[in-house]
């Protein structure tokens, strides 16, 4: 099966099936490039950079899995059904990582979307708390190279999806007072004030309470992210926003079309508020086929929902297309290097970072299977020339400047 749809939601104004995990398989077959040697050179400048990846969605897992009631639950011990633990981050060289409580578009029919937010922030004070030796809390640039020049690994807090403030500023103000320093507008279903890339608009971007949400966004402090943002919807943001803005987790459209990757105008558009791309890990928004096989099951999904079928035909008839697809073409590190590049040459070396979306996607590229793999693109970016400083950058500087920028707002 291509596709884990346990995993996926139910567009209501359209009836398209979207992943919000990806697919299940690695790609299979061979491809452009290949495996990556690290080099003592490339391990030094990793150790010698402040890592910070940008969107992690650990805690959602954690409670759908269950396992923080699992007696005797611990990230100091290997997590096989999480791609992060502590000593695979400490394996990978991440100084800081953003955890992110990723609230499902669901909750808007079901309500409850602000208490899962918060009951998922309050998860990570919790883990950070009983991690102490390892992890500890960050809310300002400072407090992050502070933290990591003890030695530590400093836990940011983020929110994705903005339908979890149902409307109400008051929320989004908690959020920050919770330590929350972005949040994602949108996931992939438009909310009552954002347009969302995977749905059908229904304001034309941003609502006025939209704006609004933005501005309050930049009066606290908090990072304004459009990854998941219809392009209406970041255009709106740009013309918006007074401080720098964000996509934490995406990738590049002139690469793989994927409707979540963005265009060369919104790249430059976000470089020109001060803010920064994180480049996102999964394969499918990284190569350059990935945007056909995204379209393709979305279309075959459609055809299908327009024939009114139970919920278990609709599963025998997907899982009988999927066993008819050709093996996806295999993704190296060296995809992932292609994104970075491209938004240098776009948008500046300042603009670019990393956003995992380790543990809401099921994988990554090859040698890349989860938070220990960082060091792989420091190395690809030393194959392909990068000075030292410049990797620094991306591999987390250019987060701390933007932070630091949006602290002053």
């Amino acid at each position: 099966m291509l596709f884990d749809r346990r995993k996926f939601i139910r567009l209501t104004s359209n009836g398209i099936i979207l992943p919000l995990m990806g697919p299940i398989n690695p790609f299979i077959s061979s491809g452009k490039y290949g495996e990556i040697t690290l080099t003592e050179e490339a391990l030094r400048i990793h150790r010698e950079a402040l890592v910070l990846d940008g969107h992690n969605d650990m805690p959602g897992k954690i409670l759908d899995k269950g396992l923080n009631s699992s007696p005797g639950f611990s990230l100091n011990e290997a997590q096989p059904q999480l791609h992060t633990d502590i000593p695979r981050l400490r394996k990978g060289g991440v100084d800081a990582q953003v955890w992110v409580a990723y609230v499902s578009p669901g909750y808007m029919r079901t309500g409850g979307g602000n208490l899962n937010c918060i009951e998922q922030i309050k998860l990570i004070h919790s883990l950070v708390n009983s991690h102490s030796d390892d992890l500890e809390l960050a809310t300002t640039a400072g407090e992050i190279t502070a933290i990591a020049g003890r030695g530590k690994i400093a836990a940011l807090v983020g929110v994705e999806g903005g339908h979890a403030i149902e409307n109400s500023i008051r929320n989004l103000e908690h959020y920050y007072e919770l330590g929350a320093r972005y949040m994602t507008l949108t996931h992939n279903e438009t909310t009552d004030w954002a347009d969302a890339g995977y749905d059908r608009p229904r304001h034309g971007g941003l609502s006025s309470f939209g704006e609004k949400v933005v501005k309050a966004m930049n009066k606290m402090g908090m990072l304004v992210d459009v990854s998941h943002s219809s392009d209406d919807t970041v255009r709106d943001v740009l013309r918006v926003s007074k401080a720098p803005v964000i996509a934490s987790h995406s990738s590049v459209k002139a690469i793989c079309p994927s409707r979540r990757n963005l265009t060369n105008e919104l790249i430059k558009g976000i470089a020109g508020t001060g803010g920064m791309v994180g480049v996102n890990f999964f394969p499918i928004f990284l190569h350059p086929e990935g945007g056909k096989i995204e379209q393709d099951y979305i279309d075959f999904s459609m055809a299908l929902r327009s024939r009114n079928l139970t919920p278990e035909q609709f599963r025998e008839e997907m899982d009988a297309w999927e066993k008819q697809q050709p093996p996806m073409p295999q993704c190296y590190v060296g995809h992932l290097v292609d994104h970075i590049d491209h938004i240098v040459n776009v948008a500046g070396i300042d603009h670019v970072g990393l956003g995992s979306d380790y543990d809401g996607i099921t994988y990554g590229p090859v040698q890349m299977p989860d938070v220990s793999g960082f060091p792989y693109v420091t190395q690809e970016l030393l194959n392909r020339g990068y000075s030292t400083g410049d990797i620094k950058k991306i591999l987390g500087g250019n987060f701390i400047r933007v932070l630091t920028e949006a602290e002053k707002s």
